[in-house]
C-alpha cells in the first residue's frame, strides 16, 4: 500500500485495497464490450448539420473578404497574417513569432480579439471548418450496418486515463450550440433511452482530500457552488456580489492551480496582466493553505524519488525534475502536480466502469440462454456501457427501465470509493447524448 493511500485511510476515506495494475486488468474486458456495442450515429442529421455548416462558412468567409476588403485564402496562416498585420495593422506586441512572422494561431487571436471584429469571424470559421473536416465528414463513413460508430480505447501510460482512436470520441464537442447539435446526433436504439453521466468537479474534490485543504473540504461538504466561493475569496468580496466574470476567472485559478499553473500560464489563458494573475495565485494560497503545501510536497516528493504516485500507485516518474533549464524544469514541475489528482480521478472513473458493468451485468442484462429471464424483468434487451468520455459514461438502456437503471449508476459512481468529500455524478436521460 503506497504512502497516499495510507494516509487517505488514516483520514476516514474508504478506499478499494486494489492496485492501479489490477484496475487496469479489470477494465480491460468492460472496454472491448464497449467497443464491441458501440453507439448508434443518426447519419441524416450529420448530412443535414454539414450541409447547413457549409453554407455558414460560406457566409462567414464572405463577411471575413468585406472586413479584409480583398479575397484571400482564410485557411492559409501566411494569407491572414499578411492581412492581419501588415494591411490591417492589428497589435503585435504580446503575439508569439515563428519563423514565417507573427502567429495566427487561435490562442494568439484571442489576445487581440477585442481589436477587430473580424478576429472572431475568423476563429468561428475555423472552428466550423474542423467539425466539418473532423466529424461531420468522417463519422458517416465509419458506422456499420446497423449505424453504429466503434471506438477503440486504450490507456495512456504516463497518466493512466483511457483515450479513444479511430475514431477519437473524446474530443466531440459538449458545449455551444455546435456541440450540443452533434451530439444530438448520437442517439439510443428504438425502445431505448441513452443515459449519460459525469462526475461533477471529480479532479477539485481529489485534490481537496489529497491536500486535506480545509477551506475546499468545508466548501465541498456544504455543497457550495467552488467556483464561485474562489471567487469571493481571491476578489475579497462577498459571495452574492460575486460576477459572472469573476466566477470565469476563479474558475481559471481552480483548475490552473491542480495543473500547477504559473502567473504567466494564467495570465495568457484570462488575457490579463502577470501581476494581476499573481495577485489571484498568491490570495488563493492565502487561504488554502493545504492545496499549497500539497504543491509544494508533490514537487519535493518528484525530486527526493523521481516519481509521483496516485492514491492507487501508479507512479509517473520525471527525469526532467532535475533540468537545468528552467521551462524544462518547471514544466515537470507542472506534471508532478497533476499526476496524482488527475490520474486518481482516472482510476476512480475505472472502478465505476468496472462496478457498473458488474451490476448491469448481474442485475439488468438478459442472460444468453434462450428463454431465460432476468430477475429484474428488463425484457429481451441489455442495458450496456456504450462510452467514457473524460470523466462521463454513457449507457443505453430499455426505455421503460431508464430511470431504475440512470439511479443505479449514479449510485455506483458515487460510492465507488468514499473521500472526503462528497462525490456527485449528474445524470441525464434522453433520446440522443445531448438530452
Amino acid at each position: 500500500m503506497n504512502e497516499i493511500l495510507e494516509k487517505a485511510n488514516k483520514l476516514g476515506m474508504k478506499i478499494p485495497a486494489i492496485t492501479s495494475e489490477e484496475i487496469d486488468e479489470a477494465v480491460k474486458p468492460v472496454l472491448r464490450e464497449m467497443e464491441k456495442n458501440g453507439i448508434k450515429l443518426d447519419v441524416k442529421v450529420f448530412g443535414k448539420l454539414e450541409k447547413n455548416l457549409a453554407s455558414e462558412l460560406d457566409k462567414l468567409v464572405r463577411s471575413i473578404h468585406t472586413l479584409a476588403g480583398r479575397d484571400f485564402n482564410v485557411a492559409s496562416p501566411s494569407q491572414l497574417a499578411d492581412v492581419l498585420f501588415d494591411e490591417l495593422k492589428l497589435p503585435t506586441n504580446n503575439l508569439k513569432k515563428t519563423k514565417d512572422g507573427f502567429s495566427t494561431a487561435a490562442s494568439e487571436l484571442k489576445k487581440i480579439e477585442d481589436q477587430h471584429k473580424i478576429i472572431s469571424l475568423i476563429l468561428e470559421y475555423r472552428e466550423i471548418a474542423k467539425l466539418i473536416s473532423t466529424y461531420l465528414k468522417p463519422l458517416p463513413l465509419l458506422v456499420d450496418e446497423n449505424s453504429r460508430l466503434h471506438t477503440t480505447y486504450g490507456m495512456e501510460t504516463s497518466t493512466g486515463r483511457l483515450n479513444s482512436s479511430e475514431p477519437n470520441l473524446q474530443n466531440i464537442p459538449i458545449r455551444g450550440k455546435y456541440g450540443e447539435k452533434i451530439r444530438s446526433a448520437f442517439v439510443a436504439d428504438k425502445g431505448m433511452k441513452l443515459i449519460s453521466a459525469d462526475y461533477s468537479q471529480i479532479e477539485l474534490r481529489v485534490v481537496a482530500c489529497l491536500a486535506q485543504d480545509r477551506a475546499m473540504i468545508e466548501s465541498f461538504k456544504n455543497g457550495d457552488d467552488i467556483h464561485t466561493q474562489t471567487a469571493a475569496e481571491i476578489f475579497g468580496i462577498s459571495l452574492s456580489k460575486v460576477t459572472s466574470d469573476q466566477r470565469r476567472k476563479a474558475k481559471a485559478v481552480n483548475f490552473g492551480i491542480v495543473y500547477g499553473q504559473t502567473p504567466y500560464g494564467l495570465s495568457q489563458s484570462l488575457a490579463i496582466p502577470i501581476d494581476e494573475a499573481a495577485l489571484y495565485i498568491k490570495n488563493y494560497f492565502d487561504i488554502h493553505t493545504g492545496i499549497k503545501n500539497y504543491v509544494n510536497k508533490m514537487i519535493t516528493m518528484g525530486h527526493d524519488k523521481g516519481y509521483v504516485e496516485t492514491l492507487f500507485g501508479t507512479r509517473r516518474y520525471l527525469p526532467n525534475l532535475k533540468s537545468h533549464i528552467r521551462y524544462i524544469a518547471e514544466a515537470e514541475e507542472r506534471i508532478a502536480i497533476n499526476s496524482p489528482v488527475q490520474g486518481t480521478a482516472a482510476e476512480i472513473l475505472k472502478l465505476a466502469m468496472i462496478e457498473l458493468d458488474k451490476r448491469l451485468s448481474t442485475e439488468y442484462r438478459v442472460p444468453s440462454t434462450k428463454g431465460a429471464a432476468t430477475s429484474s424483468g428488463l425484457g429481451t434487451r441489455d442495458s450496456q456501457l456504450l462510452l467514457t468520455v473524460h470523466d462521463e459514461l454513457v449507457v443505453e438502456a430499455p426505455a421503460k427501465h431508464a430511470d431504475e437503471i440512470a439511479k443505479l449508476v449514479k449510485e455506483v459512481m458515487e460510492s465507488v470509493v468514499t473521500l472526503c468529500v462528497p462525490i456527485e455524478a449528474n445524470v441525464s436521460i434522453g433520446d440522443n447524448w445531448n438530452k
